[in-house]
């Protein structure tokens, strides 16, 4: 609980200092409260997977939100409030730089797409081109739940529960 308590402050701490660099609002207690991540989910998983936050590092999510009009060549544009608020609660619930996500990322670097992380492309590595962007059912690795099923909206990416559409279950 502690340990908590203290990421929270040092996310918030991070939030209020990047908000008034790029002048979004600041919300009362950043990231912190359930209906932050409801509204994460339902804004950003209206579209795509709401990716879990653990998944990059605040910087990331920063670069991200802070230039939504051109989200990977879409218009993703939020008003402030909401998008301050989504914002704190990516950064609070972010990769620290020392989990295995962030293995082989510069603590300056600004990774933006988890397909590229070393991470994610060591897990995935075996897996057949085919099998994902040659699969009319899945398209491409960024479309995590065709594979990891609902476990991947909840931030569970076990390997031993991925089942393949048109394949069937994966097993290296």
């Amino acid at each position: 609980m502690m340990m908590t308590n203290v990421n929270t402050k040092k996310a918030a701490a991070m939030f209020v200092m990047m908000s008034k660099k790029n002048t979004l609002p600041t919300p009362k207690s950043p990231g912190t409260s359930t209906a932050d991540a409801t509204r994460y989910q339902e804004e950003c998983g209206s579209c795509h997977l709401a990716y879990p936050a653990k998944l990059l590092p605040a910087r990331s999510w920063h670069q991200i939100m802070t230039t939504l009009p051109d989200h990977f060549g879409d218009d993703a544009s939020l008003d402030e409030g909401l998008q301050a608020e989504i914002l704190a609660y990516l950064s609070a619930h972010s990769a620290s730089n020392k989990s295995r996500m962030m293995k082989g990322v510069g603590y300056d670097d600004v990774p933006l797409r988890i397909t590229e992380l070393n991470f994610f492309t060591r897990k995935h590595r075996k897996i057949p081109e085919r099998m994902v962007q040659g699969n009319p059912e899945v398209g491409s690795f960024t479309q995590c739940n065709a594979c990891h099923g609902s476990g991947a909206v909840k931030g569970k990416f076990n390997e031993h529960t991925v089942d393949i559409p048109g394949f069937g279950r994966w097993d290296d």
